[in-house]
């Protein structure tokens, strides 16, 4: 599964275009697709990005609700249907459709964060606003990393 390390920006062209990170597709160097796979954060002006294995790993986690439910039907109308599939280019590049650029705010410039299973795609001065937050709260509230569970 791949993982998502550090922070990167990269320039967006006048076409949309930006090269993903090479350490992220190395990271997704085994994929059975060769590309991203983004959608609108629900919290944050910024983009999600996934690996295509973990999308279905969310498909089967959608699996245990009912497949009629509100529930189910507004979560896969809020992941699937408005993701999108970015394949990569020769140079390892991807374009970023217009109405997500302009959902993220991105004009330039990309910062691709890593979050580990996932990582965003953010405005880069969005971001330093949200990095300095973030620690902020790590630090206030003595966030820490739990426990790996062992059955």
């Amino acid at each position: 599964m791949a993982l998502f390390l550090s922070t990167y920006v990269n320039k967006i062209d006048k076409k949309g275009r930006v090269s993903v990170p090479a350490p992220f597709r190395a990271a997704l160097a085994s994929e059975n697709y060769q590309g991203i796979v983004v959608f609108r954060s629900n919290h944050h002006p910024a983009l999600e990005g996934f690996s295509w294995s973990f999308m279905e790993e969310v498909g089967r986690r959608l699996d245990h609700f009912d497949l009629f439910s509100d529930s189910q039907d507004d979560l896969a109308t809020t992941v699937f249907g408005d993701s999108m599939q970015l394949p990569f280019d020769g140079d390892g590049r991807v374009i970023l459709p217009g109405d997500l650029m302009e959902f993220a705010g991105l004009d330039g410039s990309a910062a691709f964060v890593g979050l580990g299973r996932k990582f965003q795609i953010w405005n880069p001065k969005t971001f330093k606003k949200r990095r300095e937050d973030a620690r902020e709260k790590v630090s206030s509230q003595n966030l820490t990393i739990p426990r790996e569970v062992t059955p």
